[in-house]
């Protein structure tokens, strides 16, 4: 890739927002992108395999690698611990392979100190009751004070939006991930 470094694309937003089916989708439409695999404790959801998914590691574990240094970042989350592995994102950027991470912003916090020269991308719903709705349909039968605390969760997230570099509003995913394109086409010419 004529030794170019690859670019860290940071992408956050509220549970439920619709960042995995984005991804999902940037990742068809552009196959320079490689996802990075996060670590967390929390327990797989149906369907999730362990190292495709998430790493699913036990918090001892997880303490075990803060401990040794192992993390780009790492925060909890809704009482679970989650972090991205700093040695995968450092040697695919240097490979010149663009790299996405999907992380909260307490995470983007940490990664913007350490790698300021990403492109931190805020995925934002179109509105408050949108939000609720697409919530409350990904995880089905959740008990309502659960709910609560994940609506609580994503006001603070959305009080952080002015601290990234972009704001998309996922109202339909098509244009959502034209957007996000167009941002890292713009971020790859810069790089030239």
């Amino acid at each position: 890739m004529s030794g170019r470094r690859g670019l860290l694309v940071v992408i956050s937003g509220p549970s439920g927002v619709g960042k995995d089916t984005l991804i999902e989708r940037l990742r068809e439409l552009d196959p320079r992108l490689q996802y990075s695999i996060s670590y967390t404790t929390r327990k797989p959801r149906p369907g999730e395999k362990d190292g495709v998914s998430y790493f699913f590691a036990s918090r001892q574990k997880f303490e075990e690698l803060v401990a040794q240094g192992f993390f780009l970042e790492h925060a909890v989350y809704n009482g679970n611990y989650y972090g991205t592995p700093a040695a995968a994102v450092e040697e695919a950027r240097a490979a010149g392979r663009d790299i996405l991470l999907k992380i909260e912003v307490q995470g983007a916090a940490q990664v913007r100190k350490r790698a300021p020269d990403g492109v931190f991308i805020f995925i934002a719903p179109p509105s408050k009751e949108e939000l609720v709705r697409r919530q409350e349909l990904r995880e089905g039968a959740v008990p309502a004070d659960d709910m609560v605390e994940r609506l609580k969760i994503a006001e603070t997230e959305m009080k952080h939006a002015s601290e990234y570099d972009h704001v998309v509003v996922n109202d339909d995913l098509e244009p959502a991930v034209a957007e996000v394109l167009e941002i890292i086409r713009t971020a790859r010419e810069r790089q030239t």
